[in-house]
């Protein structure tokens, strides 16, 4: 500690009153029960003579004085009792002040081994500690804290370094799940619609709906953490569901989609999700609420996407061949059989 000798001269001083005090030469009996209630009642007056003036603090004063009034006419285990509430720790405290009344200098032959060996090596390297300058509750200023301080000491450690390590392996995990989350619900639609426009058509807007959802965040300032990131890839699964429906009954010759029962069905289901999802908002813990949060605007966005991007691109449903008007077989381009110009010159 810096300034030792000045500081123990004033605890010094300090000691000289407080001994006598905490450490009498001569110990008076235990007061007995009337004794404790004349010292309550002569609270009691002293209190009600502060809460009649205009001091600050009258009606505290007030409230404690009825308080102690009420603890002076108890019986007498209820005083007995409140004592002991009052004093279980008080011995403790004493005796914690008497000692810190009288301190050793500290050095650093006199340090404990076990403290000294989390600061100074055996060989005599020792250890120090680096805090960085400005807002250490800025994720920029830790970032920028930690990558100064590894250019000088790569194997340093310690909260900036770890908490900005553990940032990004986190987001890379999530940029990795979503990545993945794309390309396997990407390689699901190839195989189950088998045509390119309809795979872009049920994929485009859920991107669409995503970019939506990050430029709303930041819009209003709700930032992406390591609790609400989790929603991306898990809205990329539950909203490709609400495009696939379209696209099939736009395939099927659905013309009015957003009149149809489909559309009813489609926000009934995301109200259901939604719900469950929103009730996440109402939780005390500041990250799974802004999951809950994040998850409702994704779902919002996913069903705009849906009701209006998916209708309007995809346009008219495709016509399907009439079963009873059989299809007119041309013969010009088969070799074994002589085409309309040779036969009409044949003629």
């Amino acid at each position: 500690p810096r300034d030792q000798d000045q500081k123990l001269a004033t605890i010094q001083e300090t000691a000289q009153l407080l001994d006598p005090v905490l450490n009498p030469g001569r110990k008076p009996p235990p007061p007995t029960d009337a004794d404790n209630v004349k010292a309550i009642k002569d609270a009691v007056t002293a209190l009600r003579g502060v809460a009649g003036s205009s001091e600050p603090g009258a009606k505290s004063a007030e409230a404690l004085a009825n308080t102690l009034d009420k603890l002076a006419n108890a019986p007498v285990a209820v005083r007995e009792a409140a004592s002991v509430a009052l004093t279980t720790d008080l011995k403790t405290l004493l005796k914690r002040l008497s000692d810190l009344l009288h301190p050793e200098k500290v050095t650093l032959e006199n340090l404990p081994p076990q403290v000294k060996a989390e600061w100074v090596a055996a060989d005599g390297r020792a250890r120090i500690e680096v805090h960085p300058k400005g807002n250490s509750n800025d994720d920029q200023v830790l970032r920028n804290f930690a990558k100064e301080v590894q250019t000088v000491a790569p194997h340093a450690t310690g909260a900036p370094v770890a908490t900005t390590a553990s940032s990004y392996t986190i987001l890379g995990a999530f940029v990795q799940a979503g990545l993945t989350a794309l390309a396997l619900i990407f390689i699901i639609l190839s195989v189950a619609l088998r045509k390119p426009w309809d795979v872009a058509m049920t994929l485009g807007p859920l991107v669409l709906a995503t970019l939506w959802t990050l430029m709303a965040l930041h819009v209003i300032g709700m930032p992406l953490n390591f609790a609400n990131i989790i929603a991306l890839p898990l809205m990329l699964a539950v909203g490709v569901a609400f495009h696939i429906y379209y696209v099939i009954a736009w395939r099927a010759g659905v013309t009015d989609m957003l009149a149809s029962s489909l559309t009813r069905a489609i926000f009934f289901s995301a109200l259901t999700t939604g719900t469950a999802f929103g009730s996440l908002v109402l939780s005390s813990h500041p990250g799974t609420a802004s999951m809950g949060k994040l998850l409702a605007l994704s779902l919002f966005f996913t069903l705009l996407a849906a009701f209006f991007v998916v209708p309007a691109f995809l346009g008219p449903p495709p016509k399907k061949p009439d079963p009873k008007r059989p299809e007119a077989k041309t013969v010009d381009n088969d070799p074994m059989v002589p085409s309309r110009t040779e036969a009409a010159l044949a003629k």
